[in-house]
């Protein structure tokens, strides 16, 4: 079963006097990125929810976002440093461009940075946050289990998709070994009139070398092995798609396996049916890359 490495997911919680949000989403990616906002004062939880992500995750950008707010009146404001780290350095690449440009900045200051959404967070006066980080953790498996079903919807519907693309190349492949079955007579034609015409206009000629440059001409244009390499990747497309564990890696070197013999049937061909076909299995062997990409 295949899983999408597009997902989103969204939650609210609460625990005590505390109150949270959650919004976790992830886009394609060659491997597996986490992109962690959290509280900073709650300790043992980012490790905790990196793990768990880690566990549930094989591909894609990840981003995971929680904002905790405290209806206590005793509690305190605490600096979120990540979201800080994120604002300074856009600040940073702000006035690094405008310099380029000779445009002058004026400073920024302190208290405006403390102003920007997620800089300050209420944290709570008790210093215990074991039961906090507790409940946290616990509200998080609804939100990922939610995440995760997106994530396996969207890849139910890239499946039935490449699936689609895998029988269209299949026939493809039938096609081009129909053709090629059918143009064996005209090719030998052709080059039993070459072999006619250098024989009659080259006396000297050594017939043992005209035949292997014949010969190494028709096995040059044989495309039975990349018909058979393309049913081969066919059988191997469609043993991926129905594995249980992640294959978007796989797949998308096996797409790239079938770019490789469609490419080498076209140069091949020297018909132009068959070149017709060839044109035909590259057009939908770029879908199916395209589509590999979305696969975790």
């Amino acid at each position: 079963m295949l899983n999408s490495m597009t997902g989103f997911a969204s939650a609210k919680g609460a625990h005590g006097a505390h109150e949270w949000t959650w919004e976790l989403r992830s886009v394609n990616g060659k491997g597996l990125d986490l992109r962690l906002r959290l509280p900073d004062w709650i300790e043992g939880l980012e490790p905790a929810l990196r793990a768990r992500l880690q566990q549930a995750l094989a591909r894609g950008n990840v981003n995971l976002n929680l904002r905790v707010q405290s209806s206590d009146q005793g509690g305190r404001l605490a600096l979120n440093g990540a979201q800080l780290d994120d604002i300074l350095a856009a600040l940073a690449e702000v006035e690094t461009r405008a310099l380029e440009r000779g445009v002058t900045l004026a400073p920024s200051r302190p208290a405006d940075l403390l102003t920007i959404r997620g800089v300050l967070e209420t944290a709570t006066a008790d210093s215990d946050t074991a039961p906090l980080r507790a409940a946290i953790l616990a509200d998080f498996e609804p939100l990922l289990a939610q995440f995760l079903a997106m994530r396996q919807s969207e890849g139910t519907a890239l499946a039935a998709v490449l699936n689609a693309q895998i029988d269209r190349i299949a026939a493809l492949t039938d096609a081009a070994a129909e053709v090629a079955e059918s143009r064996r007579a005209d090719m030998t034609a052709t080059l039993q009139k070459q072999l006619a015409r250098v024989m009659d206009n080259a006396e000297s000629a050594d017939p043992a070398r005209i035949s292997q440059e014949l010969a190494l001409i028709a096995v040059k244009s044989d495309v039975t092995e990349e018909i058979d390499r393309l049913r081969a990747h066919v059988a191997a497309a469609r043993a991926l798609l129905s594995e249980a564990e992640p294959t978007g890696r796989k797949l998308d070197f096996l797409a790239q396996e079938f770019n490789r013999e469609a490419n080498t049937l076209c140069s091949k061909a020297q018909y132009a049916e068959l070149t017709s076909v060839g044109l035909d299995l590259k057009a939908v062997i770029d879908q199916m890359r395209e589509q590999v990409q979305n696969v975790e």
